[in-house]
């Protein structure tokens, strides 16, 4: 073994078709993590900005990745990409933000 960490050259693609990246990031490096990267490059001038890693949904190989997974964890499980040295795509998708008060709000009308 040479010691060395794999590293995964990843870029996000956003609902619009625009990317975020490519960048490289180390097999231990968790999936939270690329969300707080992804937040601190996210385009000023989108519309539909995330406001935390919670906002975020990070899709890979047709799977959501969860939040306390690595992604050297998730190349395991289900392969990020076929061909090592290539640079891999991660769908970014953006929750609309929920309140409870409008689940309230709906549950108060349908009294009569």
């Amino acid at each position: 073994m040479t010691g060395n960490q794999e590293q995964f050259e990843i870029k996000f693609r956003l609902t619009d078709g625009s990317d975020i990246g490519p960048k490289s990031f180390p097999a231990a490096t968790s999936i939270a993590t690329l969300k707080e990267s992804i937040l601190a490059q996210w385009p000023k001038d989108k519309e539909n900005v995330p406001r935390t890693i919670k906002d975020l949904k990070l899709i890979s190989a047709g799977k959501i990745l969860e939040n306390n997974k690595t992604v050297g964890e998730c190349q395991s499980q289900s392969p990020l990409c076929d061909t090592p040295g290539t640079v891999t795509t991660m769908h970014v998708v953006v929750q609309p933000p929920t309140t409870d008060k409008g689940l309230i709000f709906i549950s108060n009308n349908t009294k009569a």
